[in-house]
């Protein structure tokens, strides 16, 4: 969300952009301090009331984190999917009301401020030319995902190679799955597929690994693009993969179809989160809907599912199997893992309950 707002310094009429990743609404009213306390931060911005923060960066940095605590301390435990939802939307619309001032070239003035024109260069793809304002909070996610960007992710099922991910694009951390296309056998003969909704590019990368000569990879997002470009580029893949800025299919018709889509089906609140929520499950249903009509005879479907959503209650678990039917597919071969990432093992998460009990599958199709 980008727009110009305004505000009152010392008898000054100001203005930056606003800059937010998150659907919320731009603040209406904002007041600059360079000292408060957490109770009377909490109060102002619980007024609707957003707060420019003037004061030592790494004071900045502590008062968010003394808000967040006080803030989650004193939050409810939904152990309901949308009440849990609704309250982290709440939250993070609260702590959006900290902001900082960036100056064009990724300046701060605070006092003992870092450089960040590299992290913002990593978002923004060049260097701001315009005054920004945007939530503390999200500069620091900021400054984190480019770090993690710059030391990449080693990926087992690449043999130990890294994938970099920028901030906005979907990180493969859940290297289960990753295993899951590494092992299972291919459709005979396999000289092309189709990575649906690429995102860092891994899955293509491992398919080419496999051998496969001929993969496009296809993306609607231009950060994901560029980040799938960037990890082929590095791996020296370019030959057997060709990326594509478009949704979903390409022309023609390939010897697998491989497709990681959204899990939950629930409305995103950033864009970050389109990769993890799938209202209703529209684009699920739209690949498979649309996926028999680009299969070679010999053909197959490789999707990429969490059983999540029905542990959440937000999927009835013969949902799936009646969609894929429903488009004129058939399952040849599912195969299950347990998931092996530190959230699935977490006892006092409110959802732990479902997570606990995931099971994610590859489920290989064909035409009927």
């Amino acid at each position: 969300m980008n727009e110009t707002i305004h505000w009152t310094e010392h008898g000054r009429n100001m203005h930056a952009i606003w800059h937010s990743d998150s659907r919320h609404p731009a603040p209406s009213h904002i007041q600059t301090i360079s000292q408060i306390n957490t109770e009377q931060a909490l109060r102002l911005m619980r007024q609707n009331t957003a707060l420019l923060w003037r004061g030592d960066y790494h004071q900045g940095k502590q008062l968010l984190a003394a808000i967040k605590k006080r803030v989650h301390s004193k939050a409810r435990t939904h152990t309901d999917f949308h009440k849990h939802r609704l309250q982290q939307a709440q939250h993070s619309r609260l702590f959006q009301q900290l902001l900082i001032e960036i100056q064009p070239d990724g300046l701060l003035k605070n006092n003992r401020a870092p450089n960040i024109a590299a992290a913002l260069n990593d978002v923004f793809g060049s260097p701001n030319q315009h005054t920004l304002l945007l939530p503390l909070h999200l500069l620091l996610g900021y400054i984190g995902a480019h770090e993690w960007h710059k030391a990449g992710v080693a990926i087992p099922a690449l043999n130990g190679k890294k994938i970099h991910i920028p901030y906005g694009v979907f990180s493969p951390v859940r290297g289960e799955y990753l295993e899951l296309v590494a092992q299972a056998k291919l459709p005979s003969p396999c000289h092309t597929a189709w990575d649906i909704g690429t995102g860092s590019g891994v899955l293509a990368a491992i398919l080419a690994q496999r051998g496969i000569p001929h993969i496009t990879a296809t993306d609607n997002s231009t950060r994901a693009i560029a980040c799938a470009q960037a990890n082929i580029q590095r791996l020296k893949l370019n030959e057997q993969i060709h990326i594509q800025h478009i949704n979903l299919f390409p022309t023609g018709r390939t010897d697998l179809i491989i497709c990681n889509p959204p899990w939950l089906p629930a409305k995103p609140s950033s864009d970050i989160e389109t990769a993890l929520y799938d209202p209703e499950h529209q684009m699920l249903q739209t690949f498979l809907t649309q996926a028999k009509n680009h299969l070679t005879p010999h053909g197959q479907v490789w999707l990429i599912m969490s059983d999540i959503a029905e542990h959440l209650g937000l999927r009835p678990k013969e949902a799936l199997p009646k969609w894929i039917s429903t488009a004129g597919l058939k399952l040849i071969h599912k195969t299950d893992i347990q998931p092996q990432h530190p959230k699935a093992r977490q006892q006092h998460h409110p959802l732990a309950y479902a997570r606990n009990r995931e099971i994610t599958s590859l489920w290989q199709l064909a035409a009927k």
